[in-house]
């Protein structure tokens, strides 16, 4: 039995192709440029960002239900974990710290997937998401304006230094400036080539540490920040110490790196058929977070970029994201010592590209939500503001915030009031009428989601009842949820007594049991009758409207 599961466990697994080999050594090779980026822009060592790499990115591949996703660090991730650690003053290259911080948010991701909480990135709105990237996006670029140019902007938020960016230009560095952007220009040279399009970044670092080498340029490396071991990363102990101050920041990471990755298996379905799991995914990414965090890894998420990376370069199963992570482990090793002699102006040079093509490529969800409603526009103009003036996990609370606004407001507006009317065998939907009458059946259905803030909408649309009038009233809350909301409860209560008063009466069809339970136990089937829900759609319709119009033939007050 027991060698029955594991194989069943090396099936689900797969076996490594050629292919994976290949783009594992590509993406590994990528993760040496833009892991210590991302770390640096974070005010982390550049190692801190290689390690991410090696242990997050082999157990979140083994792991993952979306197979080609790999999992590392972000630069979102990088600026969260940054803002958390500098908002409880921890010292952020204290190795305790960072080792608590990404336990932490792998101990939030674990829980989150267990209870099965993948539903709720679902409610994060479009327009807070593109507001908080763009952010991001310039919050990175922002980051690396002193290793770009050698000036350090000063400001209280990200858009103020932005502007002193600009007007002190004749303060900028000129060698460092002119090496960032051959940099960019190498880039872009790269990523003209198709064929190269998936390395540029790779190719650009190269070439220009090549050429700041051979001439000899006077500029800050890797090295004077930090040295590069030829070694695997260690055993680390996180500093229990220091949990009620990362505790709070921790959820706001892991929501960081878990809204970021919700969005990879939609757009890198697998390539054996199976599906996706968010919550699987958040299984993985906790599982990477947990046992990285104790290996030197900084806060790791599933990576769309990185995953591009590996998917560009040919990846076919989930073994190419484990080989990326023995490619670094394997470099590192061999050859650590040359990553410190890259210039800071190259990496800078690459994370202004890196943020450029985020904000360039968010430019049609801009102008997607800047066209949909007043409404979406604010909150991604909200957020935007946040995320580049607020500390990144309040900005983050004020998004989910924001969220759960803009689904009432949507909610509320959506839900409405519509008469269903016979019309050669079909039912036809038309506006409610402004009077019940009398003496025939009215059928109206509910479109809504049971929101306490839909009650005013749905009493504006519900006709009048006149005095002495028997008036036969069918009402199809099929689309009710099984707990709707106690004000929904309340006004139906009310509309069935006016329509008893008025000699009328009230017909729920379509109700679900634990609906009827509900309206059982706060008295409302007293004056309302039931029609239970049925797997065939309109079957309980009809037997609502066959059951009020043999009412209606009976004599008044029988």
């Amino acid at each position: 039995m027991r060698g029955r599961r594991v194989a069943a466990r090396l099936r689900k697994v797969g076996r490594p192709t050629g292919a994976d080999v290949a783009s594992g050594l590509v993406t590994g090779l990528f993760s040496i440029p833009e892991g210590m980026a991302y770390a640096a822009i974070g005010g982390f060592s550049p190692i801190a960002g290689l390690y991410a790499g090696v242990v997050p990115a082999v157990v979140g591949s083994l792991l993952a239900r979306t197979v080609l996703m790999v999992t590392t660090l972000t630069s979102a991730i990088a600026l969260t974990s940054q803002s958390v650690l500098a908002d409880a003053h921890l010292d952020p290259h204290a190795a305790g710290n960072i080792a608590l911080l990404a336990v932490l948010a792998g101990v939030v991701m674990l829980l989150m997937g267990v209870l099965r909480l993948g539903a709720v990135m679902s409610f994060v709105s479009n327009a807070v998401m593109t507001g908080f990237s763009t952010g991001i996006a310039l919050q990175i670029i922002t980051g690396v304006l002193k290793d770009a140019t050698g000036y350090a902007p000063h400001g209280h938020n990200r858009l103020v230094q932005l502007g002193d960016w600009l007007v002190h230009l004749p303060h900028w560095d000129g060698t460092a400036t002119a090496l960032a952007a051959g940099t960019v220009a190498a880039w872009a040279a790269a990523h003209a080539v198709k064929a190269l399009r998936a390395t540029a970044l790779l190719l650009a670092m190269v070439a220009a540490s090549l050429v700041s080498g051979l001439a000899g340029l006077d500029v800050e490396t890797v090295r004077d920040i930090a040295r590069i071991p030829a070694a695997l990363p260690h055993f680390t102990a996180p500093d229990l110490g220091a949990t009620p101050h990362l505790i709070g920041g921790a959820v706001s990471v892991a929501l960081v790196a878990l809204a970021q990755a919700a969005g990879i298996g939609p757009t890198v379905p697998n390539p054996d058929g199976s599906r996706s799991s968010v919550n699987g995914d958040f299984l993985a990414q906790g599982a990477a977070n947990a046992v990285g965090g104790l290996f030197q890894a900084l806060p790791v998420g599933g990576s769309l970029s990185r995953t591009g990376v590996a998917v560009a370069a040919g990846a076919r199963t989930r073994w190419a994201g484990v080989f990326s992570g023995v490619w670094l482990a394997l470099i590192v090793l061999a050859v650590g010592s040359l990553a410190e002699r890259i210039p800071m102006p190259v990496i800078g040079g690459l994370i202004l590209v890196v943020g450029g093509e985020l904000i360039w490529g968010k430019r049609a969800d801009i102008a997607l939500v800047l066209r949909t409603s007043p409404l979406s526009a604010a909150a991604m103009v909200l957020t935007f503001l946040a995320t580049t003036q607020l500390p990144l996990q309040r900005a983050i609370i004020l998004g989910a915030v924001l969220s759960l606004l803009l689904y009432c407001a949507q909610a509320a507006r959506r839900a409405r009031l519509v008469a269903l009317t016979p019309q050669d065998g079909h039912w036809r939907v038309a506006e409610p009428p402004a009077e019940f009458p009398s003496g025939a059946v009215t059928v109206l259905y509910y479109d809504g989601v049971s929101l306490f803030a839909e009650v005013p909408r749905i009493d504006a649309a519900w006709p009048r009842t006149a005095a002495g009038s028997r008036a036969a009233v069918v009402l199809v809350v099929r689309g009710m949820p099984d707990v709707p909301s106690s004000a929904v409860v309340k006004v139906l209560r009310r509309y069935a007594r006016t329509l008893r008063d008025g000699g009328g009466r009230l017909t729920l069809a379509g109700v679900e049991p634990r609906l009827a339970r509900i309206l059982a136990a706060t008295g409302a089937t007293a004056d309302v009758a039931l029609v239970p829900a049925e797997p065939t759609l309109f079957a309980p319709l009809e037997k609502a409207v066959a059951d009020a119009e043999a009412w209606l033939a009976e004599p008044p007050g029988r």
